[in-house]
């Protein structure tokens, strides 16, 4: 006859496993709403246009709750602000026009409200608040994606599995699109150095015709993968 423990064991690791998932959900919860902002500098107007963007709008509702990244290589754009807005946004019909010479100072720009998770987290995952003076030298992947159709939730779940070992991330973000631009996640992945993003490239490089690379290639239509630096807060 089989011990209570040994009966026991088998629920007891079914509720652990149970609590770990449910704790795992409720930790990438999008319950609040941020505004992305994609912004390309017109010719010679590099700095201008980055000292603009990195000072807070004093009119918005959480002018300091916001991060701003600078490109360094990859796609096109120049930089990236994410805003956060709270548990819900309003567009009002008066808007807020920029002057001309910051008009002038852009070439091209893309607005789209997303999910994401509560402003507390987005801080420890990206290393903001009264860390931010810590992370001076952190670097940031944003890659947004466009799942195929049918893939939705396949792409997801891949995005949302936890670093393979070896990869030194310090925080990540995943944000979905609300309205706006043509893709459908945003993510953000934070590493505390150079030599810590380095290090994570080199050992999550694909070994064979399986793994992540290959994974991510079966659901997502479309992506594109930046390296940035932080330059506000």
């Amino acid at each position: 006859m089989k011990s209570i423990r040994t009966l026991l064991l088998p629920a007891l690791l079914l509720f652990a496993v149970a609590v770990a998932q449910n704790a795992a959900a409720q930790s990438v919860a999008r319950t609040d709403v941020y505004h992305v902002h994609f912004a390309k500098a017109a010719l010679g107007k590099a700095a201008q246009l980055g000292d603009f963007l990195k000072t807070p709008d004093p009119k918005a509702a959480m002018p300091e709750h916001r991060i701003v990244l600078r490109h360094e290589d990859g796609d096109s754009w120049d930089y990236i602000i994410i805003q956060h807005l709270g548990a819900k946004a309003t567009v009002e019909p008066a808007g807020n026009p920029a002057p001309p010479a910051v008009r002038d100072a852009y070439d091209w720009h893309t607005d789209t409200f997303v999910n994401g998770p509560a402003w507390p987290e987005f801080v420890k995952a990206l290393g903001l608040g009264e860390a931010a003076g810590k992370t001076a030298g952190a670097v940031y992947i944003v890659s947004i994606y466009r799942y195929a159709p049918g893939h939705r939730e396949q792409l997801e779940k891949e995005l949302s599995t936890a670093p393979t070992a070896g990869d030194p991330s310090a925080g990540q973000v995943l944000m979905q699109h609300l309205e706006g631009a043509a893709w459908n996640y945003l993510a953000v992945v934070r590493y505390n150095s150079w030599e810590d993003y380095a290090t994570g490239q080199k050992n999550t490089m694909p070994k064979g015709n399986s793994g992540p690379w290959f994974s991510l290639r079966d659901h997502a239509s479309f992506h594109t993968d930046t390296l940035t630096d932080r330059i506000a807060p």
